[in-house]
Order: C-alpha cells, then structure tokens, then sequence
C-alpha cells in the first residue's frame, strides 16, 4: 500500500517549484514581457460550458475586468469540457486565443509543444505565501509556470442526509467505500431509491476522475516509478471490480456509464440517487428551489476511506494560461492575473473556492450556507491524487477509458480489461 500525502503523485512525477505560489490580485508595475500594446485591444478567451464558474460568472468577471481596463475588450468563447483541450491544440498555431482554461492533466502536453507563454518571470517573491498547496501543479511543467490556477480542490463526496436517515443508515458509514457499499444494499432494499449510487462513467475523462479517486482509495497507482502501467494491478483493479460490483448488484444506476458531472448533478438534485461524486458546484445548485427537489438535503463529504484507510480525491485543478501566439500577451496577462485574483473569486464563492488561503478567513465561507462545503474541501486538500503527468496523457487516458468502459459496459471481466489496456499505455508512452 502507497501512503497517500499532500498532492502525492501516483504517477510519474511532475517536478514542481519548490512551495511556490500565485499572486492574489492583478499584476502591480509595468507589464512584462513582448507583445504589449500601447492602444485598445481586444482579447479572445477560451473557457468550458460546465461545472465551476457559470457562463453568468465568468460574463460578470469580464464585465468588472473592462470597468477597471476601458482599453481591453474581452471575448469569451465557451465549449464543453471535452471538447476544450482538442479546441487549444487545434487553434494553437493559428493564435485564436490569447487566454484558455488548461486542466491540470495537460501542462505537460501543451508546454512541451509550445503552445502556451511561460510566466514564471511574471511571478513576484511576494505573492508566494497565500496560495493552497500544490494548486500550482495545474499550469507547472519541468519547474517552470505557464498560467495561474482558477479553480482549486477535488471531487467531492455527496450524500442525501433524508435518504439515508430514512434507510436507518447512519452517516458514519459513509466515511468508507465499504461502508457505502452496505448503506446502498440498505436503501435499495428499504426502497427509498431503486439505485442509490450515480457516477460519471460515460467515455469520457470524467470517467478516469472517478476512477482516479477508487484507485487511490484501494491503494494503487496509475503508473509505477519506472513509468509503467501498474493500473491493472492492485488497488487499481480492486477498483474496478468494486465500480462492476455496484453495477452488478443494480446498485449503481445503469445510465452511470452514460453520464457525465452535469447529468450526475440533475439526477441528485431530481432525488433520484442518494450519494455521488462530483465537483463543488453541485453543491449550491443542490440547494436551489429552481433546480432542485433537494433543498437542503445534500451534505459535502471527504472521499471515503479503502481498505488500506487511504481516502484521496482527484486533483481537478485548473488554470488560466495566456497562449504562447497571442498578440497581446501583457493584456492577456493582465485579465488572468484579474479573474484568478482572490477579490475577483470571493465574489463567486457559491459555485468555485477561491485558491489563495487568506480567502478562507473570509464570513462568506467561515459561515452560512457555503460552510459545510468549505470545511469539505480544505479537510481533503491533503489528500489528492493526480492522474498521470505524461505528455501524451490525452492518448494514455482513452486507453484507460477503453479499458473501464470493455469492462463496465462490454462485461470483459475487470483484470483482463486492464491488462489489456494497461499494454496499450505502455506503448504510448514508450512512444
């Protein structure tokens, strides 16, 4: 078994900077750097539909981002999260954008075949002490920074407090995946709801997010020092067998293997299903009488624990990264440094954290209705596992994907699955 600490790599390791950190407001001083523009300019951004920020946020952001520079428009373009980083790679060499949100699985992609600006010089001594640990792993390739991170944290672990209290199920048990388990035979056998459990499990990365944090909690890792496959090994195919168990005993809704975070959040807040994994913003929109059936049901967990008492959740970081074509790259610089910045994200709490520490002293998340979720988030931010940092990770995870899905849905039995998968990763890797 893998002791899982602070952002622990289960995986190749990605050398990160020595405890370096983000700045929290916009950049002070003049701008740095080649590309300025002494004039009106105008910047296009790239962001995703789903999950974090709403389109309505990030249009509110960019409306206070032109009130405070008169000189830059901004236009922003929105797209599914599957299909954005496809949407980077493609544009990349005709320098559509000049700003684009980056998943923390793809700094080493991108960076390498240089597609986005390196900002490491941009960065001042004094910002590095307020940042929450290891968020700077999401735009951090070889110890140097190409962006500033936006989005913070992992999945979180959900549960329908009525639902369980109805099944005569204590909380306690959701504090491990064997507890889960029995707290789901026990509320599909007292029917308060036909499948207690839904997942994000469509061929998707959605797929390898949840994997990810089964993975960590029955002990395995991704790929092993050498970078290997190991996946199809250990705790990694005791996942998988665990995940086929509760499509099996009708556990897991069979339309798990179809859905993706958005639809796993419109059958929780519909009360359809009682516990899940998912990001933050399920967490409000849980509580909005327009939406939801649920309203004030829903309670932010930590991960459960495997057998091994590991409980990670999957780094889902994100961050904002000015494109290494663009022609403004100061002004692009600018809005990233604006719309990541702790007085921007405060004001948007309800559906993304802010990444800087000194936010969380803030009473908009010491008390009301965003607390529990808060005291959620900051107990697993030492505790993440990261998905393989690998150039080709976007070719490694449809390998694995391919592997969940033949076993999940084609019913190819779990080892042989992997194995099978875990064969082809290696030669991707191994190029």
């Amino acid at each position: 078994m893998h002791s899982i600490s602070r952002r622990r790599l289960l995986s190749l390791p990605l050398a990160l900077g020595a405890a370096a950190v983000l700045p929290g407001c916009a950049v002070s001083g003049p701008s740095r750097g080649s590309g300025g523009s002494s004039g009106p300019v105008t910047l296009n951004a790239l962001f995703m539909k789903q999950a974090s920020y709403s389109e309505d946020d990030i249009r509110g952001m960019l409306a206070a981002f032109r009130k405070a520079h008169p000189d830059i428009t901004v236009q922003p373009t929105f797209v599914a999260y599957e299909a954005l980083h496809d949407k980077i790679v493609i544009s990349a060499p005709a320098g559509t954008y000049d700003v684009v949100l980056i998943d923390c699985i793809w700094p080493a992609e991108l960076a390498s075949k240089n597609m986005l600006l390196d900002v490491t010089d941009r960065y001042e001594q004094a910002w590095l002490d307020d940042i929450l640990p290891g968020t700077l792993g999401s735009v951090t390739y070889k110890d140097r920074r190409y962006g500033m991170p936006w989005i913070p944290g992992g999945k979180i672990f959900f549960y329908n407090t009525r639902m369980l209290k109805d099944a005569g199920v204590d909380e306690t048990a959701m504090s491990t995946w064997d507890g889960v388990l029995e707290a789901a035979r026990t509320l599909k056998a007292k029917k308060v709801v036909e499948h207690p459990l839904v997942w994000s499990w469509a061929h998707a990365e959605a797929m390898i997010c949840d994997y990810a944090q089964l993975l960590g909690a029955f002990g395995g890792r991704f790929l092993d020092d050498a970078g290997k496959a190991a996946f199809h090994q250990g705790g990694g195919l005791r996942a998988l067998e665990w995940m086929r168990r509760t499509l099996d005993e009708g556990l897991s809704a069979p339309s798990s293997t179809k859905l993706l975070e958005d639809d796993v959040k419109k059958v929780v807040v519909q009360g359809d299903a009682a516990i899940a994994l998912n990001w933050d913003y399920m967490y409000s929109e849980s509580n909005d009488p327009k939406q939801s059936k649920i309203v004030g049901e829903l309670k932010p967990a930590v991960s459960p624990k495997g057998p091994g008492g590991q409980g990670p959740a999957v780094d889902g970081s994100m961050g904002l990264s000015v494109t290494a074509t663009s022609r403004h790259p100061d002004a692009a610089w600018q809005l990233v440094a604006f719309l990541c910045g702790k007085d921007n994200q405060l004001q948007y709490v309800e559906r993304s954290l802010p990444v800087w520490n000194s936010a969380y002293e803030d009473p908009k998340l010491t008390s009301g209705a965003q607390a529990p979720l808060v005291a959620a988030d900051k107990a697993q931010y030492g505790s993440l596992i990261e998905r393989p940092q690998v150039v080709q990770y976007n070719a490694v995870s449809q390998e694995i994907q391919a592997g969940l899905q033949s076993c999940l849905v084609g019913g190819t039995p779990a080892a042989q699955a992997l194995s099978e998968a875990a064969a082809k990763v290696d030669r991707v890797i191994g190029g």
